[in-house]
């Protein structure tokens, strides 16, 4: 089976995430940057890496890398590249693009020269002046940062934050690939209670059962390289074959998920329903301020409103000391919060003992995480 390389794009500050998840995989030659975790493996790895990364944006294959500061030279270094290997004759392959800090800074130019130096490398192999462009997709991206362009093919097609699960959602959904990188930032794992006070339409509670039940994320969709010639079936139904094997549909977790909106925790049942862990994840309407919990250790992942909008600030700023208040009370408990309000700590009442640099979307945030106590390893946890 022949070497690849291949990027996946990762939001910034969850680049080393990302990177952690691949070497799970097993892929050992990881490279990480701004934006993006690049590795060396083999064609099985874009089924698994699509079928199992959880924090990562999608999975791109990398064509080509070359310095460039001329459009002739971005055509002639094009033009080289292996993309009949990839690209069959009747391909649909738009192309995509962008530039930071480059010479050739229009986009428009980049990609249009991108996709004639691609015609003429495909007219050389196929013998044909006309591409028909009917089957498959075969989606390219030139990026140019500081004059040196990446060429990929998008093997993902939907970002790879569409699990299946969520056909609904509410004003601002928290993205399932962030959502999925608190769970794994947090020390939270299968063993404990984790809540969810403000669980909305109930992404973090789902994605943390996906985690405990070893559960694929892509599991229930489909990725555009599963159409690809150059990408064997039997590679995709050994792939998808290992997601059942290694799910641990049986194991217990203990996932609660809790809003005062009963509105939007409609839409958190049909999800959770929609993911087939309605004997996993429990949510209730309830108030901050009434939080409480039988169990003596246990973790608080949870993403509050954070006053973006005029008139919401001195609303959120009451929430943030409440919950100030309640946590404290859960002094055996470890919980962790991302919101971009700059006096977040200071209203909390308590600093933490870390704090992350994350992006919700384009809002910076910060992830606050306070650590409890670890629980005895002889001691039951209720």
């Amino acid at each position: 089976m022949r070497k690849i390389e291949l990027i996946a794009t990762a939001a910034f500050g969850l680049e080393a995430v990302v990177a952690r998840e691949v070497k799970k995989l097993g892929y050992e030659d990881v490279k990480v940057e701004n934006g993006r975790v690049t590795f060396t493996a083999d064609e099985m790895a874009i089924c698994r890496s699509n079928l199992w990364l959880r924090t990562a944006d999608r999975v791109l294959l990398k064509i080509g890398e070359f310095k460039v500061t001329t459009f002739d030279e971005l055509f002639e270094k094009t033009k080289a590249l292996p993309w009949s290997e990839w690209i069959p004759e009747d391909g649909i392959f738009p192309v995509e693009g962008k530039s930071i800090s480059s010479q050739l800074a229009s986009v428009p130019d980049c990609q249009a020269i991108v996709k004639k130096a691609v015609v003429e490398s495909l007219k050389k192999k196929y013998h044909t002046s006309w591409f028909k462009e009917e089957r498959g997709q075969y989606t390219i991206e030139v990026a140019l940062l500081k004059d040196v362009a990446t060429l990929t093919i998008d093997t993902s097609g939907a970002g790879l934050h569409k699990r299946g699960y969520r056909t609904l959602s509410n004003k601002a959904p928290l993205k399932e690939t962030l959502a999925a990188a608190l769970i794994q930032l947090s020390f939270w794992n299968p063993d404990r209670v984790l809540i969810d006070p403000f669980c909305g339409s109930g992404t973090i509670p789902i994605e943390a059962a996906l985690i405990g039940k070893n559960i694929a994320p892509g599991m229930n969709r489909s990725f555009s390289s599963e159409e690809w010639d150059a990408v064997s079936k039997e590679l995709w139904r050994e792939a998808r074959k290992e997601t059942h094997d290694l799910a641990d549909y049986n194991r217990p977790v203990r996932i609660y998920g809790s809003d005062v909106d009963g509105e939007v925790l409609s839409l958190a049942r049909y999800h959770i329903k929609e993911a087939f862990l309605e004997e996993d994840v429990h949510i209730q309407k309830l108030d901050v301020k009434d939080l409480a919990s039988r169990f003596q250790y246990g973790c608080i992942v949870c993403n509050p409103p954070y006053g973006e909008r005029l008139g919401e600030r001195k609303e959120v700023e009451k929430l943030y000391k409440t919950m100030g208040k309640v946590f404290s009370q859960l002094d055996t408990w470890s919980y962790y919060i991302i919101t971009s309000h700059p006096d977040f700590e200071d209203l909390f009442g308590k600093k933490a003992d870390k704090k992350r640099k994350l992006y919700n979307g384009r809002i910076q945030c910060n992830y606050y995480q306070y650590y409890g106590p670890r629980p005895p390893k002889t001691t039951p946890t209720t």
